[in-house]
C-alpha cells in the first residue's frame, strides 16, 4: 500500500504591484512612527531604528499573526499570508523568521530616506530589498520572494479586506470621465 500525496491546492497568487502597495502602506506607517525619534543630525539614528524594528515587528508579525494573516497593508489590499505546505496562517515563529529578513531590506530603505539627500551614494542599500523581491518577478509559478522560500509561505489574494487598490482604481475612472465632460 503507497500513499500518494495530492498536489497542493492552487490559491490566487498576488500580482507584484498589489504587493508592493501593501508593502508601501506598511512601510508608511512604521516610517513615521519610528520618524519621531529622528534628529536633524548626520548619520544613523539608534533610537529611531530600535523603534522601527518594534513597531515593524509588530504590524506585519504581531497584528498579522492575530489577524488572519493581514497585516494592515495586506488587510488595505486583500492579501494574506499562508503557509506553503498547510495552506493555513504560518506560526508565529515562522512569521518571525520571515518578518526579521524585510524588516532588514525595509530599514535600509528607511537609513536610505533619511540620508539621500546628504549623501546620494545612500541608494546602493536600496538593492537587498530590490533583490529579495525582485526574485518574485522571475518565479511564474508560486511568486515567491526570497522571504518567502526562507519561511516556506506564499501571500495570496483574500476576500477580506478593504480592497483599496480597487477603490483607487474607481476613483481615477469617475475622474477620468469627469474630466471629458
Amino acid at each position: 500500500m503507497t500513499i500518494e500525496r495530492l498536489p497542493p491546492k492552487r490559491y490566487p497568487r498576488v500580482e507584484i504591484g498589489r504587493r508592493a502597495m501593501a508593502f508601501a502602506t506598511d512601510f508608511l506607517v512604521v516610517w513615521l512612527v519610528s520618524s519621531f525619534l529622528g534628529s536633524s543630525s548626520l548619520g544613523i539614528q539608534i533610537a529611531q531604528i530600535l523603534l522601527f524594528i518594534f513597531a515593524w515587528l509588530v504590524i506585519r508579525v504581531l497584528v498579522a499573526y492575530n489577524n488572519q494573516g493581514q497585516s494592515l497593508g495586506r488587510w488595505a489590499f486583500d492579501i494574506k499570508v499562508l503557509d506553503t505546505e498547510r495552506g493555513r496562517v504560518p506560526g508565529l515563529q515562522v512569521m518571525l523568521k520571515r518578518e526579521a529578513i524585510t524588516c532588514l531590506g525595509a530599514l535600509l530603505v528607511s537609513v536610505t530616506l533619511g540620508n539621500i539627500w546628504r549623501n546620494p551614494t545612500a541608494i546602493v542599500l536600496l538593492f537587498p530589498l530590490a533583490i529579495d523581491c525582485g526574485v518574485a518577478l522571475s518565479d511564474n509559478e508560486l511568486k515567491q520572494a526570497l522571504h518567502d522560500r526562507f519561511a516556506n509561505t506564499m501571500v495570496v489574494s483574500s476576500q477580506r479586506g478593504y480592497s483599496l487598490d480597487v477603490k483607487i482604481r474607481r476613483l481615477i475612472a469617475a475622474g477620468r470621465r469627469n474630466m471629458r465632460k
